[in-house]
Order: structure tokens, then sequence, then C-alpha cells
């Protein structure tokens, strides 16, 4: 009884703190589907000036933990003369780690598209802009799809770290109300709950959607 006591007085700010969650993983799941794409487009097809940086920055910040990413924009961009707010350095650490696994996905999905559709395109007159709009882009987008919905629950996953520097997200309503009334076990569990049911949902989209455009 008192542990349902604690949950359901912990309801508001737990709803608050999920609507920040939330904020954040469409923020980054948006800006780093856009940022990726552009970035795998110019790993696939920019030129060397431009792909081997793109290269670069895909290879060095795949490599580095999601928290280290955080911790490093959040306390040395700072220190250059930029400053960020908790949420903005958040969101940038979180985007930029999205941009680089979405850039990944897209130059896997359009590799997979034969060359010799572009050249097809080409024979018939699109420019190389209009090849990628309407000849490779619909037949990458299959391909595409299924493996960034995944990394869309790791943008979900990943968004209860932004409560180490310091924003009231769901994990920080969950801390700040167990520090009120000492009943951590309930409170974890159904911090859990929440997360395993809006993952779930992801999934399931996810197999739905790959059923389909297997059809």
């Amino acid at each position: 009884m008192r542990a349902l006591l604690a949950i359901w007085r912990a309801v508001p700010s737990l709803l608050a703190g999920l609507a920040v969650t939330l904020e954040v993983a469409g923020l980054v799941v948006a800006l780093g589907l856009l940022f990726g794409v552009l970035l795998g487009v110019t790993l696939t097809y920019g030129p060397r000036l431009l792909a081997w940086p793109a290269r670069a920055v895909v290879d060095v910040v795949r490599g580095i933990p999601i928290l280290v990413l955080i911790f490093f924009v959040y306390y040395v961009v700072p220190a250059i003369g930029v400053e960020l707010g908790n949420f903005p350095a958040a969101v940038a650490a979180l985007t930029l780690f999205s941009a680089c696994q979405v850039a990944e996905i897209v130059r896997g999905a359009i590799g997979s598209v034969h060359r010799g559709q572009i050249e097809a395109g080409r024979a018939i007159g699109l420019r190389f802009p209009q090849v990628l709009l309407y000849v490779v882009g619909p037949q990458a987008v299959r391909r595409f799809l299924p493996p960034w919905l995944n990394s869309v629950t790791d943008a979900v996953k990943g968004s209860a770290l932004v409560s180490l520097v310091g924003i009231v997200d769901l994990m920080q309503s969950i801390q700040q109300v167990i520090g009120r009334t000492y009943e951590p076990m309930p409170l974890y569990v159904l911090g859990a709950l929440i997360y395993i049911a809006i993952n779930y949902s992801l999934s399931q989209g996810s197999r739905a959607l790959e059923a389909r455009l297997r059809v």
C-alpha cells in the first residue's frame, strides 16, 4: 500500500519528466535524421575534400561513449567560448551521435542500390540530384527505414543520460521523488516499464514496417 501511494503521488512529477524525455528524444531524432542523411550522402557521393572529413567525424563520434560525448559538449565547448545551457548541450551531443549513426545507415542503404540504376537515370537525361531523389531514394528508403527505427529506440534510451547534466527528465524526476519518499524500488520499476512501453511500441512499428516493405 505504501508503495502504491508513493507511485500515485509521483505521477504528476513523472509525467512532467516524461514530457521532457519525449521532447529531447523528438529533437534528437528529427535533427539526427536531417544531419545524418546529409552526412550519409556526403560519405557516398561527396568529393574527397568533404567525404574524408565526414568519414573522420563519423568514425570518431561513433567510437565515443554517449555519456563522454555529453560531458564533452557540456563542459569543454563552453571552455572555448561557446556558451551552451544544459538542454542545448545535451541535445547537441545526442544529435551528433544520432546523426553519425544515421549516416552509416544511409550509406548502407544507398550502397545497396545497384549502380546500374544511377546509370539508367543519367541515360534518360536526369541530373544527379534528380537521380538521387527519383531513382535511388525510393529504393534506398525501403532498406533505410527498419534500421533507422531501431536507432530511434536508441535515442529514447540515450535520452535518459541527460539527467546527469541537470535536466529534469523522467529519470531525474524519479530520483527526485525517491529523495522525498524513500521508495526506490517501485519508482524505478515504474520508470523501467515506461521506457519499455515506449521502445516496445517503436519496435513493433519497426517490425510491421519491415514486413510491409518486404512485400
